[in-house]
């Protein structure tokens, strides 16, 4: 992996993080915090969406909006057990 997918990969994150937290309300983690949930979203949407047939094609704008969806899904999962 070159610099510059390492690059793209932490922007997605950031934007995807940053794009959950502004959904799924109460949520601010910083840039580092927007990064991981990005990531960790971008994992659990990546095993989702095969498992029911979804499939939102590729490229820039669906890495970030595939990656919002499972960090939007990780940051409601975090407040409902926050909750019990």
């Amino acid at each position: 992996m070159g610099i510059e997918s390492v690059l793209v990969f932490l922007i997605v994150g950031a934007i995807a993080g940053w794009l959950a937290g502004l959904i799924v309300s109460g949520f601010g983690f910083g840039l580092v915090g927007n990064i991981v949930v990005g990531i960790v979203g971008a994992f659990i949407a990546g095993y989702l969406f095969p498992a029911i047939g979804i499939s939102l094609g590729s490229g820039l704008v669906a890495a970030i909006i595939h990656s919002t969806i499972g960090a939007v899904i990780l940051l409601v999962l975090i407040k409902v057990i926050k909750r019990a």
